[in-house]
């Protein structure tokens, strides 16, 4: 069980996604001829054959719409995937940090209430993965300006995943 709570991207976003993402492109959807990509609706690996989408998302664009805050220059997009119709969503019995693998480069990005970047850190997933992960929210939440906290790729900068003040 890991310290944090990794959130998938919310359900009525989901349902606007699998129609017009949020580049206002709309969305087009595919069979995953092999598995493994990230998918943020159930925050798992895809498998072969599922009907899978690549969209863009701005997830703290939509996070603002909610909570009323102003990211301004801070409002970004990026892709992610997700299955093309509607899943269940994260596995209850799922252990650990979804995406994650020892030696993998993520960035912990830190936001405030008001949607601007107040921090980051490099982490390099370490072989006891749930630690590593766990460690590095400590950190962005022991400041107390820190409202919620993305996870990204390195390689790509896609969001993987969101972690709100506890």
């Amino acid at each position: 069980m890991t310290g944090y709570e990794p959130r998938p991207i919310d359900p009525a976003a989901l349902t606007e996604l699998r129609t017009t993402d949020d580049a206002g492109r709309p969305c087009r959807s595919f069979t995953a001829d092999e598995g493994g990509h990230p998918l943020r609706c159930c925050l798992r690996g895809s498998e072969p054959g599922e009907r899978i989408a690549l969209v863009s998302y701005a997830p703290l664009r939509r996070w603002a719409a909610v909570t009323g805050a102003s990211p301004g220059a801070y409002d970004e997009q990026g892709p992610v995937f997700l299955h093309a119709e509607a899943c269940a969503g994260p596995d209850p019995e799922r252990e650990g940090y979804p995406f994650s693998r020892p030696g993998a480069l993520r960035t912990v990005r830190r936001y405030d209430a008001h949607g601007r970047i107040v921090g980051g850190r490099l982490l390099e997933i370490p072989a006891e993965e749930a630690k590593g992960f766990d460690a590095a929210l400590d950190e962005a939440f022991a400041d107390p300006e820190v409202a919620l906290a993305h996870v990204r790729a390195v390689e790509y900068g896609c969001f993987h995943f969101e972690v709100r003040r506890p």
